[in-house]
């Protein structure tokens, strides 16, 4: 059987400056023209300038137009670029083009990936008003979790598209999640002009898994750092990320607000006692087969429901891979783990003991209300001191589950524990593997040949001890990791909160 010829492109000449733009896709409907940037309509053969585009926000991205890759055993190629912001951030919707001339879209936000096709439903599409976060409903006989509903403008696009929303016109997006890690999209920017919803069903990706080639050269890229003086003290603070929405001060530890761009009155929040991480801002380490680079640090503090005398306290390291995105390393009481958001919606059973996520089944191992009392280094959400939230942790073996809840979203984070040494070595931390040992590293009944009566009486004098020095601990869980009892054995957060997740 002969294969199917390959798409005809239609090229002519823009009707702003003369340079040839080019339609690959038959279904295409506008394209930006890459010499001055004007908004280009198709209408059979005729081509009419519409506008002009505003310029495409710089970021770290390594893709880029022309990229091929590989999806489901689909050639595939990026032909177009549509750049969106929201009240917590901005993402991107890459139009792919298949070989056979139908059309997908790979959406990247903070480095995470989501590839989705085109969809519908068998009913009406509801309003968006009726879709509340939170709430579980049935899509095609099967159960989604809202995840979002925002508003929407787009901000900058490139190439051709199958559909161009009006640049800066808000419009409604929202996102539902099943328990089977996919993630449902409906665009609302298609109802401005008279059209359907636009629906588009998909899951998360890993770039190295798409086989890609023609991505943009990291080493002929010349970042450079945007900088600004400390609104408090003065200092130069330069800012690394394209995507960071918060910073602090290396000089005055000052936290400072990015989230309306550096021409904006900077906010800023004067932190004090500052806490000095194990592990130092900018390291690299090698964890999982991927080179992470610590860009950011958090210190927390929680306490059970009904018990706020009882504080705990444990630490998150913002990780960064330019193809994996963001990751947490969190480093609690009862060791170490590595978490990242999570794409699809876990489910929570009946009484909230356990909850359920891609087939395996996690128990409650505990549930408390957690605070951000310290951070350091750069993130891609607006982090604030003081930020609180209501957090679940969920355990199966080694897999980690964590839920938490703040007063406009839900976040839910997976992954797995870690052995403090193998940290340590990531990092290249030689010779203070003692410092990153945890409560985890070595149960007291399988640390010795010693017998039950030697164990018994080794724990009578453990309690004897604490009990003696709990009256005159100086143990500040305000910027250590401790408890002021020893009751608690889950000791802290297994994920960490993403402060506005992001769109995908």
């Amino acid at each position: 059987m002969a294969n199917p010829s390959p798409q005809r492109a239609y090229r002519a000449p823009c009707p702003g400056c003369g340079a040839p733009v080019e339609f690959r896709s038959a279904q295409s409907t506008h394209a930006v023209c890459g010499y001055c940037q004007s908004t280009v309509m198709r209408d059979g053969d005729t081509l009419s300038r519409i506008g002009k585009m505003a310029e495409v926000f710089h970021d770290f991205s390594p893709l880029q137009l022309l990229a091929s890759g590989v999806f489901q055993k689909r050639p595939f190629t990026l032909v177009g670029r549509l750049q969106y912001k929201y009240g917590k951030g901005t993402w991107t919707e890459w139009h792919a083009l298949f070989d056979d001339g139908s059309t997908a879209f790979l959406s990247e936000d903070n480095g995470a990936y989501v590839f989705t096709v085109p969809t519908s439903l068998q009913r009406e599409v509801p309003a968006a008003a009726q879709f509340r976060v939170g709430v579980t409903t049935a899509i095609n006989a099967k159960p989604f979790s809202v995840a979002s509903n925002e508003q929407v403008s787009l901000l900058s696009a490139q190439g051709e598209l199958p559909r161009l929303p009006a640049l800066g016109v808000p419009f409604a997006m929202v996102e539902l999640r099943s328990t089977e890690g996919e993630v449902l999209s409906i665009d609302y920017g298609p109802a401005l002009a008279g059209a359907a919803p636009a629906l588009s069903l998909g899951r998360a990706v890993l770039l190295d898994d798409l086989q890609l080639t023609g991505l943009r050269d990291e080493s002929a890229k010349e970042e450079k750092g945007r900088q600004f003086s400390c609104p408090n003290c003065g200092a130069q603070v330069e800012v690394s990320l394209a995507t960071s929405k918060s910073i602090t001060c290396k000089a005055c530890n000052s936290l400072i607000d990015l989230s309306q761009g550096l021409g904006a009155g900077l906010k800023h929040a004067i932190q004090h006692e500052p806490v000095s991480p194990l592990i130092a801002l900018g390291s690299t380490g090698q964890l999982q087969g991927v080179a992470w680079q610590v860009v950011g640090f958090q210190h927390r503090m929680g306490h059970e429901p009904g018990d706020s005398d009882e504080h705990f306290g444990w630490d998150e390291y913002l990780l960064y891979n330019r193809k994996r995105g963001f990751a947490f390393l969190v480093d609690a009481e009862d060791g170490w783990s590595m978490v990242k958001p999570t794409t699809g919606a876990p489910t929570l059973k009946t009484g909230e003991q356990s909850a359920s996520y891609l087939g395996a089944s996690y128990q409650l191992q505990s549930s408390y209300h957690a605070e951000t009392n310290y951070v350091a280094g750069e993130f891609y959400w607006r982090v604030e001191r003081g930020e609180k939230t209501f957090n679940r942790d969920f355990a199966s073996g080694k897999s980690l589950l964590s839920q938490e809840e703040a007063a406009s979203e839900v976040t839910w984070s997976s992954g797995s524990r870690l052995e403090g040494d193998a940290v340590a070595k990531a990092f290249k931390l030689d010779g203070k593997e003692a410092l990153f040992k945890r409560a985890d590293a070595q149960p007291l009944s399988s640390a010795s040949g010693m017998g039950c009566v030697t164990v018994m009486v080794v724990i009578v004098l453990i309690l004897v001890f604490l009990l003696l020095i709990g009256r005159c601990s100086r143990c500040d869980p305000n910027v250590e990791n401790c408890s002021s009892s020893g009751s608690r054995t889950s000791g802290g957060s297994y994920g960490g909160f993403s402060g506005g997740g992001g769109h995908k």
